[in-house]
């Protein structure tokens, strides 16, 4: 049976509670004065009092901002977009019409025409002065050539189309010579309004060159024979698998001697003397930029930079001068191989060249 438990009763000792937990060691510093306030949530976050609750006395609300100043935030920003969407759209026009010069809109500028290597297609030539021609921009424009010749009909077509653009849009075209500017080169430059070389630069070359690979020779060896039906005496004049006869080598010379009176006469009008004067001058040979100036095949001896500044004050334009030359489309390696016929030529070429006719320094 068990006993009850009064804490009264005799020879009982009442039940004690626990002690409590021993405090930690005192640090040896005072506690600290202050103390981080604990975060705020909800509407105390924004100074306001907590939901369900009044307000503290003196408490004042945040003010609220006007809506001008959303709508200034808004039209700022629809600014911004608009400006950068017009830049995009001006840059874009500017590459597809291949503009990669100065940014300055509307400014006077002098356009850059470069003439490189062997001229064979006078199309991209032409398109670049015409486009120029047409831009009230650009105040003058500079053929800088560095070329041996080319394509007798591909230098004259470039002659004729800068004479058109000089005298319909009535621009200065210059032309300044780098290290070449030969035969049919030297043809479109001729046409420009002023000439400018190097001392050292390559200059002149009048003359018409006729080529052909004839193996007429490697179809005897080969015990070959070509079959040819023609109507005409001179319908296969050219044929390289038969030896050139005498009459067709007076035939083809012929059209050389009357292509060299067309470059004689294209030249003496370009440079504003007489025939007779470009004739003496047309033994095909070159003479250096320093020569050529005795000579009258150039205006002033001196390089791109030179021609770039005199031209620029010739025009009106003061200061360093703007620039805008045409767009170079970039392509890869694999683009350049597969459209190249030169790296990897097709073997049937060789059988199909027909006999060309060039203004060109060899």
């Amino acid at each position: 049976m068990t006993e009850d438990f009064h804490p009264n009763d005799q020879g009982h000792t009442p039940a004690q509670p626990p002690p409590p937990p021993s405090a930690p060691p005192a640090s040896g510093y005072p506690p600290p004065a202050y103390a981080y306030p604990p975060p705020a949530y909800g509407q105390a976050a924004y100074g306001q009092p907590p939901y369900g609750q009044q307000p503290a006395a003196g408490y004042q609300p945040p003010p609220r901002r006007s809506a001008w100043f959303y709508v200034s935030i808004i039209g700022g920003s629809v600014a911004a977009i608009s400006l950068l969407l017009t830049f995009m759209v001006w840059a874009t026009m500017r590459s597809v019409n291949g503009n990669t010069g100065s940014l300055k809109i509307g400014s006077s500028q002098i356009a850059v025409i470069d003439i490189d290597g062997v001229i064979m297609d006078a199309e991209k030539i032409d398109t670049q002065l015409r486009k120029f021609g047409d831009d009230s921009s650009v105040k003058a424009i500079i053929l800088h050539i560095n070329s041996p010749g080319g394509g007798a009909a591909a230098s004259q077509e470039v002659y004729h189309e800068v004479l058109r653009v000089r005298q319909e849009k009535h621009k200065k075209i210059i032309a300044s010579v780098e290290s070449v500017g030969a035969s049919g080169a030297y043809y479109i430059a001729s046409a420009c309004d002023k000439i400018y070389a190097n001392d050292a630069s390559v200059v002149g070359s009048i003359g018409v060159i006729m080529e052909w690979t004839n193996y007429a020779e490697l179809y005897r060896w080969a015990k070959l024979k070509a079959i040819v039906i023609h109507a005409g005496e001179l319908k296969d004049a050219g044929d390289p698998t038969h030896d050139v006869t005498p009459q067709e080598q007076a035939y083809f010379q012929s059209l050389v001697d009357n292509m060299y009176t067309q470059f004689i006469h294209d030249v003496a009008t370009g440079r504003h003397t007489t025939d007779t004067k470009i004739r003496s001058l047309a033994t095909g040979q070159v003479w250096t930029g320093q020569q050529s100036l005795s000579l009258g095949l150039i205006d002033k001896v001196g390089g791109y930079r030179i021609a770039l500044i005199d031209t620029a004050r010739d025009v009106g334009i003061s200061g360093e001068p703007s620039i805008v030359r045409p767009y170079k489309e970039k392509r890869g390696l694999i683009a350049a191989l597969s459209d190249s016929e030169d790296l990897f030529p097709n073997p049937s070429q060789f059988l199909n060249n027909a006999p060309g006719f060039y203004f060109m320094w060899k």
